[in-house]
């Protein structure tokens, strides 16, 4: 049987709730002082009281608004409440759909848990295969993984799961997008039963699948939602321009001439949109990140590094990057070719406007992609403002120069090459041929 909670997002991302009234320990408190942070947001407020009490919670909430803090605290906790005189290990594992949300979250993990004598492993697909199967064998208390990573190594008996006593699965939702759904379930069923741990669900999304996935697998969940007024984050302006195709680069230069944003990200729907327009950011004069689903894990940190840290501004991304990017003060999000699934606009603009801030989501309804904006207007239940584009925005641009061509490999000329014929009908007709010279004259 699942509990409802149901409030409105207030106007501000915070509530009067801190988290110094909460039951957390002081080592946890500790942590959360040093980390800037004393009051909660809707989800930490609703969900945690529930967590700490050994209830399971399925929780939904627009990205942005603090549901790693709310799983990662009612973690700790219930890890530090264990007075188990000999641990078994692994104690926790938390799930994610991608490696950058697992790195996100591991990141986070140690800054909350920075006076928590935890031991806490990330384990995600593409990388470190032998550092990382040394360390699951060790004495882990908390597992942030990606799910198929996580079964290579259960498989191979590097882990067991028969201790588990907190299962988080984050961004459930995604979960199911991205087909990890039978791997859940493999994991689900290989730890201790629902009642003998604490289960944390947390979703921008509580669709019937997740809601039926919570049900099944965790123990009489209360499901705690943070609904906002609408779909997407009151504190994002959103606006469009209907470019032609070929206005499509000099309008987004001019508007980022025009807005100076502090960081931005630009999202496209192929990786050739997105090869295109860096040659054209670059002949421009900006420095960009290129962040596309086949970067090699290596590339794809450095890459999300000189973002996070300045050393980049700009960054080009396909879908990929739509989720589990927690990348401070994002200032505009431009959809430089609108989505094709509607739920991607909202996860797209979702990187600006986080944890209270303002930000700008620009869209381009250009001759490719119009279709989808009526769908996303329907979804998001409201109108996007079309603006008038002036001369000012589209500025004169340098053209990227051509890349020179590869020079062709020579092929052999056909004529020298052997000429015996591979026509099977042309063989039937040289076998059937009488040899040279042997009419009667």
């Amino acid at each position: 049987m699942l509990l409802m909670y149901s409030i409105w997002m207030k106007k501000t991302h915070l509530t009067d709730t801190q988290f110094i009234n909460l039951e957390l320990s002081n080592s946890i408190l500790r942590g959360l002082n040093e980390a800037g942070y004393d009051q909660c947001t809707p989800i930490q407020d609703r969900s945690l009281p529930i967590a700490l009490r050994d209830r399971d919670v399925a929780g939904q909430a627009q990205t942005g608004t603090g549901k790693t803090a709310s799983f990662l605290l009612a973690t700790f906790q219930r890890l530090l409440n264990d007075k188990s005189e000999t641990k078994k290990y692994p104690r926790a594992i938390i799930l994610a759909p991608t490696r950058e949300l697992a790195i996100q979250i591991h990141k986070d993990a140690l800054l909350l848990g920075k006076y928590l004598n935890f031991n806490m492993a990330l384990i995600y697909g593409g990388t470190d295969y032998q550092k990382q199967q040394k360390i699951v064998q060790g004495n882990v208390d908390i597992m942030i993984a990606t799910p198929g990573r996580l079964i290579d190594f259960y498989r191979k008996k590097d882990f067991s799961l028969d201790n588990i006593q907190v299962m988080v699965l984050d961004e459930a939702d995604r979960m199911f997008d991205l087909g990890f759904i039978k791997d859940i379930r493999y994991l689900l069923n290989r730890m201790p039963s629902p009642e003998k741990r604490l289960n944390l669900l947390f979703s921008a999304t509580l669709s019937f699948k997740v809601s039926e996935l919570a049900y099944e697998h965790m123990n009489q969940p209360v499901m705690v939602k943070i609904e906002s007024a609408t779909m997407t984050a009151d504190a994002v302006n959103e606006v469009a321009f209907c470019p032609a195709n070929e206005q499509k680069i000099p309008l987004l230069l001019g508007l980022i001439q025009t807005h100076n944003p502090v960081r931005s990200i630009i999202f496209v729907n192929t990786k050739r949109s997105a090869e295109k327009l860096e040659s054209f950011l670059a002949a421009n004069g900006h420095k960009v990140a290129l962040l596309s689903g086949d970067v090699p894990q290596d590339k794809r940190q450095r890459l999300l590094a000189d973002f996070q840290e300045n050393r980049v501004t700009i960054m080009i991304a396909t879908d990929v990057a739509a989720r589990g990017l927690h990348i401070p003060d994002v200032s505009h999000v431009f959809n430089f070719d609108l989505p094709q699934d509607v739920e991607d606009y909202v996860h797209r603009i979702g990187r600006t406007a986080r944890f209270g801030a303002s930000g700008e989501a620009i869209s381009f309804i250009c001759e490719e992609y119009a279709y989808s904006m009526p769908d996303i207007e329907a979804y998001i239940g409201h109108k996007i403002p079309v603006q008038r584009m002036t001369e000012e925005l589209l500025p004169e641009i340098i053209k990227p120069a051509a890349r020179p061509r590869q020079p062709r490999k020579p092929t052999p000329n056909r004529r020298t090459q052997d000429t015996r014929i591979r026509n099977p009908r042309t063989k039937a007709a040289q076998k059937s041929a009488k040899p040279a010279g042997s009419e009667i004259s």
